[in-house]
């Protein structure tokens, strides 16, 4: 059987669940308050934070599925008593799921779901399908888009994937706040579709693949076609922070990076597994090679 793909399919496939929710935190804590964990009598679905507090949760939410129990309470402290050295205490609440609170969580993840930010990966060549390898498993939702159906094919990964004979046009489409990936096949359409994202202005990111010389050209150009567009806030080459090894996924893991550092905030902590979605935040900073 297939590993479920989403909470909604795992929360369908399994019979008797218990909900682990973290519901107070007093000091360090892996996690942050509103946290879920979903447990199932041989697998289970999102984390409270690992270590010896998850060991704990799961042994304890597996005896409830044993003997019938619908409740429990637990306060557990994150010191030497159970081998962690967090140094805070925190408290869980187990609840047996119902039908109707499968529902109730299924509709609070589809909403989740729904507010994820939007990365566009702008061509699905080699480093578009690394970064889509890795996005899928981050709280993104990542689309990947290119003009050519065979390049598509060829993705592997569990995003969305769009064969875009005018691909401006998702741009255009996008919902503010969203993050534009450009690496496609030519370069006359990497400016196209570059300036397109830069003119919406309410992009958390712009990345561009190439190098200073090409982000220079771009630049030179938009002044003259774009009626002076800055390209400021444009981040090209991406992954500059990173290191020079050149293979698609190396590249891909540093701009992943980049990304994501551009749409979520350092306090951001609680995952959107949780009952509560971390803020996001769109800015920009000085990167190496960025000067426009």
């Amino acid at each position: 059987m297939a590993a479920p793909r989403s909470l909604s399919e795992f929360l369908s496939a399994q019979l008797c669940v218990i909900r682990v929710a973290l519901t107070r935190v007093r000091g360090s804590s892996p996690r942050n308050e509103g946290t879920e964990m979903f447990v199932a009598p041989g697998s289970l679905w999102g984390t409270i934070g690992g270590g010896q507090l998850e060991f704990i949760a799961i042994n304890a939410a597996r005896d409830m599925l044993r003997d019938g129990a619908l409740h429990r309470d637990m306060d557990v402290p994150l010191g030497p008593e159970i081998g962690q050295c967090c140094g805070g205490r925190v408290e869980l609440k187990l609840t047996r799921m119902r039908a109707s609170d499968k529902w109730a969580a299924k509709e609070r993840a589809a909403r989740r779901e729904d507010a994820l930010p939007k990365v566009y990966v702008m061509g699905a060549g080699h480093v578009g399908r690394a970064l889509a390898n890795l996005l899928q498993y981050l709280p993104v939702c990542c689309i990947l888009v290119d003009t050519r159906p065979e390049e598509i094919e060829l993705c592997t990964a569990n995003v969305e994937t769009r064969v875009s004979a005018i691909p401006e046009a998702e741009i255009w489409r996008a919902p503010e706040g969203s993050a534009f990936i450009v690496l496609t096949h030519d370069h006359g359409l990497d400016f196209l579709l570059t300036t397109a994202a830069l003119e919406r202005k309410d992009a958390a990111y712009v990345g561009m693949i190439g190098s200073a010389t090409k982000r220079v050209k771009l630049r030179n150009w938009a002044q003259k076609h774009c009626d002076g567009l800055s390209v400021e806030q444009l981040n090209c080459p991406i992954g500059a922070s990173g290191s020079r090894d050149k293979r698609p996924s190396v590249i891909a893991a540093f701009v992943v990076a980049e990304v994501m550092a551009d749409l979520t905030s350092e306090t951001a902590a609680t995952a959107l597994t949780g009952a509560n979605q971390a803020p996001l935040r769109a800015h920009h900073h000085d990167r190496k090679g960025r000067s426009a």
